[in-house]
């Protein structure tokens, strides 16, 4: 079995674009309107994907985009290193919540929010 986070985003293509030049992620497949906004993507980290659009009409697979802050739900991917995903998250304008540092679980990690606030964390802890 596999597991695909699909996450919203209130401007997909603003999303897809950062989500690539920040944390890394290649862009596998990425499906536009007729205006040229991204409707379905599928985003790749190393051997993880993820699937980002933009927000639904009520009741749509969930229903409104949501709101990053106050979701339960974070995401960690596993990196060879951390210090230089760090430092290039930062470069491209992640607000960083937790600073580098070795977790007393054998991890060393950090944690950021993306462009919309959502909660991401980068280590090398493998569970």
């Amino acid at each position: 079995m596999s597991i695909y986070p699909a996450i919203r985003y209130d401007d997909p293509n603003a999303a897809v674009d950062w989500l690539c030049k920040a944390f890394g992620f290649t862009a596998d497949q990425v499906f536009h309107d007729d205006d040229g906004v991204v409707q379905h993507a599928v985003l790749s980290i190393g051997t993880g994907k993820i699937m980002v659009s933009g927000p639904r009409e009520a009741g749509w697979l969930g229903g409104a985009a949501a709101t990053p802050l106050a979701s339960p739900i974070s995401l960690y991917v596993v990196v060879d290193d951390p210090v230089a995903h760090h430092d290039r998250a930062v470069a491209e304008g992640a607000t960083v919540v937790l600073d580098l540092q070795h977790m007393d679980y054998g991890s060393h990690e950090y944690s950021a929010r993306d462009v919309a606030g959502n909660l991401w964390s980068f280590g090398t802890y493998q569970p």
